[in-house]
């Protein structure tokens, strides 16, 4: 097995090996774990999250073992990537893999800190109301102009992948996670991949034209202009999203 341990964690290598051999065995499941897997464990004073990935069909079994990196790996080295731009994200501890015949991968692994927040993005768009939404949204919109202004594309942008803690005096921190797809530009992004980066976030329109009044104040185009491409692209997307929803359900009832 391929095992890679962050150098500050280089003094319980051994013991977080023996949780990732163990991972079918023990841990406390975390999430439904429908796709992915992830368990917590006690690890000195903190508790760490061991995600294990879903194992890949053949094509990409074999994609992971000569083309590209395993999503642990990425995770991984996409968190480190991360923390370096000074963009939050729960500290990566290690990434395991594990191959079967001729070399292909079969299961991998990725270790984290586990960071216990007050909410994710989803409740702002899930619970009406919710206390503090306005000012949570603000801060988080301003969170997405600094990835975009370090290029950094999120592909994975949706509701549930970004942690929000709160801090003191109304302040909030946001946190990264389910990293393994991610862009790095060599600059700043363009308009069109900022707003396209946004239009998985939420549909409600109310929050989209908070989104568009707070991202106009920090960037060079208006605010009509910003809301109308925000919303297009926001409709473009669950149309697209509905479309494949019904040839999926299509083909599901034809079998």
């Amino acid at each position: 097995m391929k095992f890679i341990v962050h150098p500050d964690y280089q003094s319980q290598k051994e013991a977080i090996y023996l949780k990732i051999q163990k991972f079918n065995v023990e841990g406390q499941l975390f999430g439904n774990g429908k796709r992915n897997v992830i368990k917590l464990y006690p690890l000195g004073d903190i508790i760490i999250n061991i995600k294990s990935f879903k194992i890949p069909h053949i094509f990409n079994k074999v994609a992971y073992r000569y083309f590209r990196k395993s999503k642990a790996e990425r995770s991984y080295n996409f968190a480190l990537k991360l923390i370096e731009k000074g963009i939050g994200t729960p500290h990566p501890i290690a990434y395991a893999e594990e191959t079967a015949l001729f070399g292909l991968l079969n299961k991998s692994y990725y270790v984290s800190e586990h960071l216990i927040t007050e909410l994710t993005f989803r409740e702002l768009v899930d619970i009406p109301n919710y206390p503090d939404a306005e000012n949570i949204l603000r801060q988080f919109t301003r969170f997405c102009f600094a990835l975009h202004e370090k290029g950094i594309e999120f592909l994975d942008h949706s509701p549930g992948n970004t942690l929000i803690k709160k801090l003191e005096n109304g302040q909030y921190a946001f946190f990264l996670v389910d990293l393994n797809r991610m862009k790095f530009h060599d600059g700043p992004m363009t308009f069109e991949d900022r707003i396209n980066n946004m239009r998985r976030l939420t549909h409600v329109e109310g929050m989209l034209l908070t989104m568009s009044d707070e991202y106009s104040k920090l960037y060079n185009r208006s605010y009509d202009e910003i809301k109308n491409a925000l919303i297009e692209s926001v409709n473009s997307f669950h149309t697209g999203l509905q479309r494949k929803r019904r040839i999926k359900k299509y083909f599901k009832f034809g079998k």
